[in-house]
This record gives C-alpha cells, sequence and structure tokens, in this order.
C-alpha cells in the first residue's frame, strides 16, 4: 500500500506552514520508507491531483480554522475528512482549497479509499519561519497520531 503524507502550508507564515513542519519531523521515521511518500504541498496546487492519484492512502496535514484553541489538532478520517471539506470551504488558510484537489481526484477516479485530514488549529498567520509555542506544541502528537493511522491501515489492508 503506497501511503501519501501531504504537508501542506507556507514555512513563512508561522503556524500556517505547521504541515511543512510536520513533514519534517517525520522525516527520521518515515523517509527511508519505500511504501510511504512525503510530500510538501506548499500553499496547494492543482500539480497535487497526480501524487494523489497514484496513492492507495492519504493523510494530509493543514492549519485549518478548526473550532478548537490555538495548537489543538483533530484527525478526520474517511467521510469525516469528506464532510469536512466540503462544510467548510473557508476553513482553509489558503487560496486552492483542498475540496479543489478532492474533485479533481474524484473526476480522475480516485479519491484514496482510505484518507484522513490532520487540521491543526493555527495561532497566528503572519510573517515568521517558526510556529508559535502553541502550535509547536501539537508536532509530535500529530507525528505519533499518523505513524498510527498508517501502521492502523497496513494492519487492515
Amino acid at each position: 500500500m503506497k501511503t501519501l503524507v501531504l504537508g501542506i502550508g507556507n514555512t513563512l507564515l508561522t503556524d500556517e506552514g505547521v504541515g511543512v513542519h510536520v513533514l519534517q519531523a517525520l522525516e527520521p521515521e518515515l523517509g527511508g520508507r519505500e511504501d510511504v511518500t512525503l510530500l510538501d504541498g506548499g500553499t496547494l496546487s492543482f500539480t497535487l491531483a497526480g501524487p494523489i492519484e497514484d496513492a492507495d492512502a492519504l493523510i494530509v496535514v493543514d492549519a485549518a480554522n478548526i473550532r478548537n484553541k490555538p495548537g489543538e489538532w483533530a484527525l478526520l478520517e474517511g467521510e469525516d475528512m469528506d464532510a469536512f471539506l466540503m462544510g467548510n470551504r473557508k476553513a482553509s488558510v489558503h487560496e486552492v482549497g483542498l475540496t479543489d484537489l478532492r474533485a479533481i481526484a474524484i473526476l480522475a477516479g480516485h479519491w484514496p479509499e482510505k484518507r484522513a485530514l490532520v487540521a491543526i488549529r493555527p495561532q497566528t498567520v503572519d510573517w515568521g519561519e517558526i510556529p508559535t509555542p502553541a502550535v509547536a506544541a501539537a508536532i509530535p502528537p500529530v507525528c505519533a497520531a499518523i505513524v498510527e493511522q498508517i501502521q492502523e491501515w497496513q494492519r487492515v489492508a
């Protein structure tokens, strides 16, 4: 099973870059594996549709305006991910949304059955290259949750 872990964000805008910071933290544990691809999705682009289409499983990590305190996060799996994307078109802090990429993948015939969104509430989206302390504290537990999710999917594959 090929799993794509897609980190979204602009690392020049403090907490907005948390998806990319999570990818960097995952590199030592998952970076050398042939069954897992860590992909810096930047601030989103339609070119990400190809890697999503090629994946058997997808985990997206992004800053999102979830109704939690800054630094809190949620893992939304499968249809819960879809419902969040469709019901919160403005929840992403990006111009091009994950909803658009989802639509492209569905039209192409491949929206991974195994999929999850890790949404992390930003505290600050302003010039700065490191996350705020609240968001930085979320990175280790988010990484652990991603590794656990991949292991769970592999057990049932």
